[in-house]
């Protein structure tokens, strides 16, 4: 009870000293010591994200991300960081939104409009932006106002030159109807006397955030965007009396911070008039007959494509265009940020159920498959390797496929294909179906099958997809547990890796240097051995006239890791680490064969089949999931 108590206690306290409530003048007194409280909602909105922290990759310091983006320079925002995945392009493109717009560049009059294909991440960023709001400092605003509105507006135009010289800020915006029938009225003009308080942003409650749902286009009444005129009022005050007025749409409700347009151009072109207004007036009308009301506040829209085109097409609503900064939000393309969206959905569920290794990747490989465009450069299982930043290997050298020309083929990739919640669906049918409490990769391919047939598309597409599962995921899956199940069979695998890449690096710089090797045990000076160093080049199809180039590539690039300060080891040079991998994989395959396939073991097969389970045990697997793939693997890899 006791820590329940102080935290509430703390809680309460803290949000005390956050609230003010005073006049005008005292309000002064505070905006004089710190300017900024006066920001207007873009900066509020950049501040905020910025607040948090970014991370700035260099991407010429990491060769993964060098391969994906080339040199440019990528900003991860922690705003961001727990929620999105692959679309740091996208978020940055957001960012300098929202920087241009808090300089009050001519961003700060136009609308911010995310479109994208379903599941790609619109609401999503939307609502972080929203939730983002919410967890901001209160702001100060007049006290009883429909419109939260900043109290500078009390200051009188004649005054505002000497209040800015002094305050050191410029005063936007004018009194809405509401409180200059209150000033004159209620305080006799002595605006000093106003009362100003602070108020926080809260999406349920509706306080600095309005949301406009698509409406009955029959049926558009302005109301729900500016508010109405109080009919029970109309008997008591004459038809121009602020009084009458019931300022509750969403650009009132939203001023000092946000007006979301869900799938804005479902509504009628005329219904959206208001936003003109709104982003290049900065005012909105009000209701009834009283004078423009002014707007401070950020208009986020979003819809999918096929309504953005049919708007567009129609060359009448270019005044509405001439508003918009349109940023396209797509699929993402790269495999190991696509797995990271499913172990963060799945990690926010009740589920319990142990997922093997790999089944979240082969289910990631085929979403990202169906978005990729085809293109005669690359094969699609290549194309996803590079945009994966991975580094492609074809007889013995690394294979030079430029990503940005893949990437300029098709300007507008990621557009089309599924979307991650048909994985999660799948995901979830998989778990459900599980009896023993474990999904593996072989179940999850066999729902997405099921779920392609059942899909509403067309017939080649649908035989496109299936192709992607049945035979070049499900190739690539065999390779891949091959190597799994052969390195778990190796003991002391990366060992063995690192002795014949110590191995092969000293034989090789003593050919290419032409000198001799001292036996480290008996002092005796060798020769290079030429038999041990194609017995691992071969492995990767380098013919031997090929050898002594390849040599001294490995031995310079090994030197210039050593001169920059870095490590070395097997993995630094990924057409060696290949071909040491399927040195080792090679040496134990007829031994691995026998060990899965052999359903009556000796009692030294029986230890060594029992040492291999317990490794993949470590590996990620559990007792069911091992024994489904060591099946698996019997009955499809290494087939004579």
């Amino acid at each position: 009870m006791g820590y329940f108590r102080e935290l509430i206690q703390q809680d309460r306290d803290e949000r005390k000293k956050k609230s003010f409530e005073g006049t005008f003048l005292d309000y002064l007194e505070i905006i004089k010591q710190e300017p900024s409280i006066a920001m207007l909602a873009h900066e509020r909105m950049y501040r905020t994200i910025i607040e948090e922290g970014e991370e700035v990759i260099n991407t010429v310091e990491y060769p993964r991300l060098r391969r994906i983006y080339g040199n440019d320079v990528i900003k991860k925002y922690k705003f961001f960081k727990k929620d999105f995945f692959g679309i740091d392009k996208i978020l940055m493109k957001i960012v300098s939104y929202f920087n241009t717009a808090a300089m009050k560049g001519e961003e700060a009059r136009q609308v911010l409009y995310l479109v994208g294909p379903v599941g790609a991440g619109k609401s999503s960023i939307i609502e972080t932006l929203k939730k983002g709001l919410e967890t901001s400092d209160p702001i100060y605003a007049l006290k009883g106002c429909p419109m939260r509105e900043e109290p500078l507006h009390l200051v009188p135009n004649h005054l505002r030159n000497k209040f800015e010289e002094v305050l050191n800020i410029k005063i936007e915006g004018d009194l809405c109807p509401v409180c200059r029938y209150r000033l004159i009225n209620e305080y006799d003009g002595e605006f000093e006397r106003f009362p100003v308080e602070t108020v926080d942003f809260s999406i349920r409650s509706r306080k600095g955030i309005g949301v406009v749902p698509p409406v009955d286009p029959n049926n558009q009444d302005t109301s729900v965007l500016i508010g109405s005129v109080d009919i029970s009022k109309l008997d008591l005050y004459p038809e121009d009396d602020p009084r009458i007025l019931s300022l509750n749409g969403a650009f009132n409700v939203g001023n000092r911070g946000i007006v979301e347009f869900i799938e804005v151009f479902k509504n009628e072109v005329e219904y959206l008039h208001t936003m003109i207004t709104a982003t290049q007036e900065k005012s909105i009308p009000s209701p009834g007959k009283s004078s423009m009301i002014y707007f401070d506040g950020i208009i986020l829209a979003h819809s999918n494509e096929a309504e953005w085109n049919k708007f567009k097409s129609d060359h009448t609503n270019e005044a509405i265009l001439d508003r918009i900064v349109k940023i396209e939000v797509p699929y993402c393309l790269e495999l190991r940020e696509e797995i990271k969206i499913y172990r963060k959905i799945l990690n926010k569920s009740n589920f319990t159920v142990h997922i093997a290794p790999h089944t979240i990747e082969v289910a990631s490989m085929f979403a990202i498959l169906t978005r990729l465009a085809p293109s005669n450069k690359a094969n699609p299982l290549t194309k996803l390797k590079l945009y994966n930043g991975e580094e492609i290997v074809e007889k013995g050298t690394t294979k030079k496929i430029d990503i940005l020309e893949l990437r300029e083929e098709v300007q507008r990739e990621g557009m089309t294909g599924i979307s991650p919640r048909f994985i999660m669906k799948a995901l979830d049918q998989a778990i459900a179906e599980s009896e023993d409490n474990c999904i593996n990769p072989i179940s999850i391919l066999e729902v997405l099958v099921k779920a392609v047939k059942e899909l509403s598309i067309s017939e080649d597409l649908k035989k496109q997809y299936l192709n992607f599962l049945q035979n070049i995921i499900k190739k690539e899956y065999n390779r891949i547990l091959e190597n799994e199940v052969t390195k778990a069979f190796i003991h002391g695998y990366k060992e063995q890796a690192e002795d014949l890449f110590n191995n092969y690096l000293d034989h090789a710089e003593a050919y290419i240097n032409k000198t001799k090797l001292k036996d480290s045990s008996t002092g005796e000076e060798l020769e290079p051995d030429e038999e041990f160093l194609r017995s691992i080049e071969e492995q990767i199809n380098i013919i031997s006239t090929a050898a002594k180039g390849f040599r001294q590539d490995v031995t310079s690039y090994m030197f210039y890791i050593i001169r920059n300060g870095g490590m070395i080891d097997y993995t630094c040079y990924q057409p060696l680490k290949e071909a040491i991998e399927k040195k080792l994989t090679t040496s134990v395959r007829s031994l691995s064969r026998v060990i899965t396939q052999t359903k009556v073991r000796d009692k030294e097969q029986r230890e060594k089949y029992d040492a291999m389970v317990e490794e993949m045990k470590r590996n990620g697997y559990c007792e069911h999931c091992c024994n489904v793939v060591l099946k698996y693997s019997a009955n499809n890899l290494w087939k004579d």
